[in-house]
């Protein structure tokens, strides 16, 4: 259950700190929506995310790991097309925006204390 709230944390965050830093990714929506946004990314990032790792494990053997970028930058892809006011223009903003995501789902595991 920290798990999948991380993952909606990470996502949440991870889009908001794109839309402010990153030139070429726009949001023209009210934040509730953002926040909607980030809750699907963090969903998907939890439910589907490990299937496609999964599927795709040769593929991240022979290219040793990176295309774990492409299969986040796939996700981004996704919550794009389902929120249209997301807007995402270019390649170099899709792999940033999912290299953020990246970071702050490897950093947060970190703050939650071993049992």
């Amino acid at each position: 259950m920290k798990r999948l709230i991380l993952q909606i944390i990470a996502g949440i965050l991870g889009i908001w700190l794109a839309i402010r830093f990153i030139p070429g990714v726009e949001f023209a929506d009210s934040w509730q929506i953002l926040i909607l946004a980030g809750l699907v990314l963090g969903l998907i990032n939890f439910f589907i995310k490990p299937i496609l790792k999964i599927i795709t494990l040769p593929l991240r053997i022979l290219t040793f790991g990176l295309f774990g970028l492409v299969i986040n930058m796939g996700m981004v892809w996704i919550v794009t097309f389902i929120f249209p006011k997301l807007k995402i223009s270019g390649i170099l903003p899709f792999f940033l925006t999912s290299v953020i995501i990246w970071g702050l789902n490897l950093i947060f595991p970190l703050f939650i204390p071993k049992k």
